[in-house]
């Protein structure tokens, strides 16, 4: 139970949503993940297969190191997920905002740019703190 490159490595390319609520905006329409849903979900089932590799790991007493080993590759394929969808969600909620704002008039499309900058500015915190 390995981890490959195309388990660690981020898809390019892709918008994203992004929100908690997991609703999509009423001025976006939508997920920006959206395009690469399909890969997503295949990356996700990968990962839980490892989730379940660790949980017969220990079931089959595995030397602890080596179950660590596969703890690490588990947690740096889902760090890489994320920092994919944050990378989407900036390229499609952060820059709809600011083309957006530059057609408002006045404080409100600089605030929906401000918003959207300081929610992904506490997503990338989250991260952090992992």
């Amino acid at each position: 139970m390995t981890t490959t490159a195309a388990d660690t490595t981020a898809p390019t390319g892709g918008d994203e949503r992004g929100q908690a609520s997991g609703q999509a905006s009423p001025t976006h329409g939508g997920h920006g993940y959206a395009h690469q849903k399909d890969q997503h979900l295949k990356r996700l089932r990968r990962i839980e297969g490892q989730i379940r590799g660790l949980q017969r790991m220990v079931e089959e007493d595995v030397y602890c190191i080596d179950i660590l080993t596969q703890v690490s590759a588990s947690t740096k394929a889902l760090q890489s997920f994320a920092l994919q969808l944050l990378e989407e969600h900036l390229r499609h909620c952060v820059a709809s905002a600011a083309v957006e704002s530059a057609a408002k008039e006045g404080d409100e499309g600089e605030d929906e740019v401000d918003a959207k900058v300081a929610e992904a500015t506490a997503a990338i915190a989250r991260l952090l703190r992992t």
